[in-house]
């Protein structure tokens, strides 16, 4: 089994970002949530049609870049280029508690169990 990404024709990865290789914010990491501000539009590229659909809900954007079987650097270019547009809103975990009254967050060690667990996937 292969991991999302790691046979990706490069070709394809360079179409899909437009030539780019790095996100111009650095607004998204693996577990910001990803909100669809909008309905995909006519037009729009297949990747951010994807994206917006499955951020009907709050999304973190590794399930996104697992979901899409993307590398998350593309996904970050890809997500990068929808916030721009507003056309999704981005917020990490760790802003919403403390906006919240600095409710806990989980522990490290259950973080990095995630983590592992997402890598083997």
């Amino acid at each position: 089994m292969s991991r999302p990404g790691r046979d990706e024709d490069p070709d394809r990865l360079y179409i899909v970002t437009g030539g780019r290789s790095r996100a111009d914010t650095d607004a998204f990491d693996l577990v910001t949530l990803v909100v669809a501000e909008c309905e995909p539009a006519l037009g729009m590229q297949s990747e951010h049609v994807k994206i917006l659909r499955m951020a009907e809900r709050p999304t973190a954007v590794v399930e996104i870049a697992a979901e899409l079987r993307l590398p998350v650097s593309i996904v970050r270019i890809l997500l990068g280029d929808l916030l721009a547009l507003g056309r999704i809103t981005a917020r990490h975990p760790r802003t919403g508690a403390a906006r919240a009254g600095g409710s806990s967050l989980p522990a490290t060690d259950i973080l990095e169990q995630v983590l592992v667990g997402l890598r083997n996937l």
